[in-house]
């Protein structure tokens, strides 16, 4: 994948005043991380809504702070958006270090066709699963994981998360046994049995008992 790179900037403007950087084309953010203290920043909007575009929350980013020699290595860690217009408002940025092992939700993908889909009239499928936790080195953090729908062959079939492939220097910390996505039938609508009853009853009339109910 390609290297994936921003700029930014020490940010002064803080509290609400930061509405005012957003009318420049600024998007105020966050740096923090294990035994860090926060860094606020500000980056070129048009620039960061590029990248968000296609990058995933496993997707590591370097970011050159202005007047830092070194670029740190961050994942986007929290999208926040104008709940009604979808406007960018602000960014966390979550610093890793390339030695330690993190621990992530990857997404899943789903790759392929069901065969049973063809094969057997009035089957769906039920995806349960859309991503997994995993813990691995920054380096080592996938963009998503496949499942390959290819292996749905029969009515009941199923795909638990042991059988995805997470590769090298991954440690899966989701339930194996967890079900990712199941091949199921239309249910049957069962017709019922009309109930024949002894004698034409009108309608607004009562069936009574045969029994005669005495008082002593």
């Amino acid at each position: 994948m390609k290297r994936l790179e921003l700029e930014a900037s020490k940010r002064e403007v803080l509290g609400k005043k930061v509405r005012f950087l957003r009318r420049q084309g600024l998007i105020p953010a966050n740096i923090y991380g294990h035994g860090i203290n926060s860094i606020p920043v500000q980056l070129d909007a048009k620039s960061l809504k590029q990248l968000l575009a296609n990058t995933g929350t496993t997707d590591l980013i370097s970011l050159k702070i202005t007047g830092s020699k070194t670029p740190v290595r961050v994942l986007v860690r929290d999208v926040q958006r104008n709940p009604l217009t979808d406007e960018l408002l602000h960014v966390d940025f979550y610093q890793v270090e390339m030695t330690e092992r993190i621990k992530v939700e990857v997404p899943l993908v789903f790759i392929g066709e069901a065969p049973v889909l063809d094969r057997v009239k009035g089957t769906s499928l039920l995806h349960l699963v859309d991503s997994l936790y995993i813990e691995a080195l920054p380096d080592d953090l996938p963009h998503s994981l496949e499942v390959d729908l290819s292996l749905l062959k029969e009515a009941d079939d199923a795909i638990y998360v042991k059988d995805i492939q997470i590769g090298d220097g991954i440690t899966l910390l989701s339930d194996p046994e967890q079900m990712v996505v199941k091949v199921v039938e239309a249910r049957r609508e069962v017709e019922a049995a009309p109930v024949e009853v002894e004698g034409e009853v009108t309608e607004g009339e009562e069936v009574k008992a045969d029994t005669e109910v005495t008082e002593e």
